[in-house]
């Protein structure tokens, strides 16, 4: 039986060593950095720009994040040891221009070369995200994006609770909430963020120490407000997605223009008694809510939740879905639902999608954005089109 020395040393007959300069030659010329180093060790510091995989799980997760098999691959452990071992498997694998640094880490620092502890996860961060970590998809990189994004949930209720719950279980690290209501007995059947001591607290107030319970690694930001034409551009503007829980009309038609000016993607989701449909509306990628809905129903079309009644599971379902299509768009992550609007039954177990197309006629798109000026409806669908400037 071979040795971890005969191992070694066939290792280091089959693959090329280069030294720091010129490592780092090859990553400023494109290279790809692989740091093969345990969670431990890399949490102590590491080189901007490389892509972490533990040894143990390289040949499960490489071929997910290194696409092009004659990309040159630069393979460093803290010594140069593992990176042997890692580069001999890479090149048996299939990728044709590997090599290893020799002393690893501990020679590019020793060189002088530019390091830090910036931009990687914390031990703990580690353990909670873990499972995240195991995704070729997500990964540390993938990781790193979700907590420094920022989410603005409208509406702490039935779709903004399990929505709220699972962002900042997923590490999103600023969640907004703009909710103006209190917590009611009548919440509770649905609305999982709160909890009876709650009875009387401002929804936001309630959901904000739920968060800060399950996960410090997240801010939130409060909003006890009604989202109207005065402010919601201040409120939303700075958020790279919004999830949208909105129980009314106007708020809808306010969040769309102003979201459409700043092109923020919307995440938009709605529920009535046991269906419900979600959908994301990117304003520089596909249809808006107004191409979808031009002008609103009537309130005997569209009654709400309180006078018609809803499944108290559904909104669960519906939102949790929302916080998967925020994280998709988060981490660029498989086919968001652009142009495409996902119907669920909850009495049949069924799911529907329907295409959505932009409407020639809807005058309000990210392309004339500087015409728009965000007005209350007030019973009005049409916009308000800024006068222009130029007196034609």
């Amino acid at each position: 039986m071979a040795s971890f020395r005969d191992m070694l040393a066939s290792a280091m007959a089959e693959i090329t060593e280069v030294d720091v300069p010129a490592a780092a030659a090859l990553i400023d010329a494109g290279a790809r950095l692989i740091d093969v180093r345990e969670p431990d060790e890399t949490s102590a510091g590491s080189i901007a720009g490389a892509l972490i995989i533990p040894r143990g799980m390289l040949e499960l997760q490489i071929e997910g994040k290194v696409v092009d098999p004659d990309q040159t691959l630069v393979v460093m452990c803290a010594g140069g040891t593992r990176s042997a071992l890692a580069a001999q498997t890479l090149q048996s694998m299939g990728f044709t221009s590997v090599v290893s640094l020799a002393g690893g880490f501990n020679a590019w620092k020793d060189a002088g070369l530019p390091w830090g502890d910036d931009g990687s996860l914390s031990m703990e961060q580690r353990a909670r995200y873990g499972r995240h970590l195991n995704l070729p998809e997500i990964g540390e990189a993938g990781q790193l994006r979700l907590l420094d994004s920022k989410v603005l949930l409208l509406g702490a209720g039935g779709l903004g609770s399990p929505a709220a719950l699972y962002l900042a279980a997923a590490g999103v690290g600023t969640i907004g909430i703009v909710d103006m209501d209190v917590v009611d007995a009548s919440n509770l059947q649905r609305q999982v963020i709160h909890n009876l001591d709650r009875l009387g607290q401002k929804k936001v107030d309630s959901a904000a120490e739920t968060i800060r319970r399950l996960n410090p690694d997240v801010t939130v930001v409060t909003h006890p407000v009604r989202l109207d034409a005065s402010n919601v551009m201040d409120i939303i503007d700075g958020y790279d997605v919004i999830v949208d829980g909105a129980d009314n009309f106007p708020a809808r038609y306010v969040l769309n223009d102003a979201s459409v000016k700043l092109g923020i993607p919307v995440v938009h989701g709605s529920i009535f008694r046991f269906e419900g449909q979600v959908t994301v509306f990117d304003p520089t990628r596909g249809p808006t809510y107004r191409d979808m809905l031009p002008t609103p129903p009537s309130a005997e079309q569209a009654p709400n939740c309180a006078v018609a009644g809803v499944l108290g599971v559904l909104p669960g379902i519906v939102g949790s879905i929302q916080a998967i299509e925020a994280i998709k768009l988060l981490v660029e992550l498989g086919d968001p639902l652009i142009g495409r609007l996902l119907i669920f039954d909850a009495l049949d177990m069924a799911f529907s999608e329907y295409v959505l197309a932009a409407n020639p006629e809807n005058p309000v798109t990210y392309e004339r954005r500087d015409e728009i000026s965000i007005v209350d409806l007030d019973g009005l669908c049409a916009p308000v089109m800024a006068q222009s400037t130029s007196g034609t």
